[in-house]
């Protein structure tokens, strides 16, 4: 399918992927201002989120994968940077995999390069919060009004403790473009990648990040920004 895409500014493309239940619009707010006057700021909702309308949440990130294709094609875009956090993270490893050539970097972070010990627990614990979240009708009433499709089909995925795609995250085998992972120094189960993926990866390059998590992006935009900026320079 093609995806809702917002497009800011002219130059080299640089697609950035949102997290999980936010839009191209809501997310990478900053990112987008910041890179507009050099880059070509592409800003898809993956599929379910926003304006890319489906009801088809089944083998998702294969389905994401495709949909971000056949939206590049459809934009005439051959390849871009690819930028993602947390579910956007996960669709672009498995579009850098899946289509090498389209991709010139590929920048990750809020992603977990293997299965934590305790993973059926943390995992528990998100279903336990969303489940308070479906009960809160002021959040309710905003995400409906953000999503055009059910998101709570979109959520309800998360119960199947093995819907993580550790399978393609503990391996960076595959990926001819240069990667960058960012990692925010409080979450200790992501800062394993830091270790790890230069260890299995080519060209692999890693930045952790102060005072932030998960949402590094968010939670420290001028550092991240400035780091995702230097990236395609310092990789030729």
């Amino acid at each position: 399918m093609i995806l809702h895409t917002e497009v800011f500014g002219e130059g080299d493309p640089i697609v950035f992927l949102h997290t999980g239940l936010q839009t191209s619009l809501t997310d990478f707010e900053y990112q987008k201002d910041y890179f507009a006057d050099a880059f070509k700021v592409v800003l898809p909702d993956l599929r379910g989120h926003g304006k890319s309308i489906t009801d088809n949440f089944s083998n998702y990130f294969v389905g994401a994968t495709t949909d971000l294709d056949e939206t590049l094609d459809h934009l005439g875009i051959l390849s871009a940077h690819i930028v993602g956090c947390s579910l956007g993270a996960l669709v672009g490893l498995f579009f850098a995999k899946t289509y090498t050539k389209k991709v010139k970097s590929l920048t990750l972070s809020g992603v977990l390069a293997e299965k934590p010990a305790n993973w059926e627990e943390m995992n528990q614990a998100e279903a336990d919060q969303q489940k308070h979240l479906l009960q809160n009708e002021q959040a309710t009433g905003y995400f409906d009004q953000l999503h055009q499709s059910d998101w709570r089909k979109f959520i309800a995925m998360g119960k199947d403790p093995n819907w993580y795609p550790f399978h393609e995250t503990t391996s960076l085998i595959g990926i001819k473009a240069p990667v960058l992972y960012l990692v925010g120094e409080e979450n200790s189960t992501e800062t394993k990648g830091s270790l790890l993926y230069p260890a299995i990866g080519e060209n692999v390059h890693v930045g952790i990040i102060p005072f932030a998590g998960h949402l590094v992006h968010d939670e420290q935009p001028e550092i991240y920004s400035k780091i995702v900026e230097c990236f395609p320079g310092k990789i030729g």
